[in-house]
C-alpha cells in the first residue's frame, strides 16, 4: 500500500513537471513570433504608400512593420496625437513623392520693329528697339551739305535759298518756337509722340507758336541764316531726348 502511494506521487510530480515545461515552451514560442526584433512587412496591406489600420493596431506597431517612427507617421498623416487612429483608417507609411510642377511657357513678347543701330548724341549707339516706327517727310527740298555723326553733328544741314518754306515733317504739337537756344537761331521744336521730337533751326521767320497743333507738310517757317553763317535748315530728330539719324526716317 505504501509502495503504491509513493509510485502515484512520483508519477504526479513527473506529469506536473512536464506540463510546466510544455507551457513555458508554448509561451516562449508565442513571444518570439509576436515581438521579435525583425517583423515582416505585410505587402498586401501596403497600397500606394498607405496602410489600412487593423483591429489591435497602434502607431508603434505600424511603425515597426514599415520601419517608420511614430513621430514621422504623426507628421505625414497630420494626426492630432499618436492615439488618434481608428480601424479601417488609411495611414501613410511611405514617404510622399513630390512631383516637380510643370513649368508654364512664358508669354512670347510682342516683337518690336528693329532697325539698324545709330549713334546717339554722346557718341554711343541707340539700338533699333529704342527707335519708334515713324515716317517723316522732307521739311525742305535741297542738297544735304552736312550729315549726322552723333557727336559734332546731331542732325543734317540742308542747303536752300532765303525765304524758302520750311514744312512740318509730321503731324504734332509745337513745343517751342523761339531764339533763346544759342547756336540754333530761330528754332522750332515739334512733338510727334511721347518719345519723338523734330527740330528746325536757323529760320528767317516762324509761322507757328508754342502749343499749336500742326499737320504734316504744313508751313511752319521760312529758311534763313539766324545763328549761323549761311542760309540753311538744320534738321534734327530726337528720340527719348537722344539725337538719331534723320535720314533713316526720310524718303529717298
Amino acid at each position: 500500500m505504501k509502495l503504491t502511494w509513493k509510485i502515484d506521487c512520483m508519477l504526479f510530480r513527473y506529469i506536473g513537471w512536464c506540463f510546466f515545461v510544455c507551457y513555458g515552451l508554448l509561451l516562449g514560442g508565442c513571444s518570439n513570433s509576436n515581438y521579435g526584433h525583425q517583423v515582416h512587412v505585410i505587402k498586401a496591406n501596403d497600397q500606394n504608400g498607405f496602410y489600412r489600420v487593423q483591429r489591435g493596431d497602434n502607431l508603434y506597431r505600424i511603425g515597426l512593420r514599415f520601419n517608420q517612427s511614430v513621430s514621422t507617421l504623426v507628421r505625414w498623416n497630420n494626426l492630432p496625437d499618436a492615439n488618434a487612429i481608428t480601424v479601417g483608417q488609411l495611414i501613410r507609411v511611405r514617404k510622399p513623392i513630390k512631383t516637380a510642377p510643370t513649368p508654364s511657357k512664358p508669354n512670347k513678347p510682342a516683337s518690336t520693329p528693329r532697325g539698324k543701330n545709330v549713334p546717339d548724341q554722346k557718341g554711343g549707339v541707340v539700338t533699333g528697339g529704342q527707335v519708334p516706327n515713324i515716317k517723316l517727310q522732307w521739311p525742305v527740298r535741297g542738297r544735304v551739305i552736312s550729315n549726322f555723326n552723333g557727336q559734332t553733328q546731331k542732325g543734317i544741314d540742308i542747303a536752300g535759298e532765303r525765304g524758302m518754306p520750311v514744312k512740318a515733317a509730321a503731324a504734332g504739337t509745337v513745343q517751342y518756337a523761339g531764339n533763346e537756344l544759342r547756336g540754333y537761331g530761330r528754332l522750332i521744336l515739334i512733338k510727334h509722340s511721347n518719345s519723338t521730337i523734330t527740330a528746325y533751326a536757323h529760320n528767317e521767320t516762324m509761322k507757328v507758336r508754342n502749343g499749336q497743333t500742326v499737320q504734316a507738310g504744313q508751313v511752319i517757317a521760312t529758311m534763313g541764316d539766324s545763328g549761323t553763317t549761311r542760309v540753311k535748315l538744320h534738321f534734327e530728330v530726337r528720340v527719348n531726348s537722344q539725337a538719331v539719324n534723320p535720314m533713316r526716317y526720310l524718303p529717298n
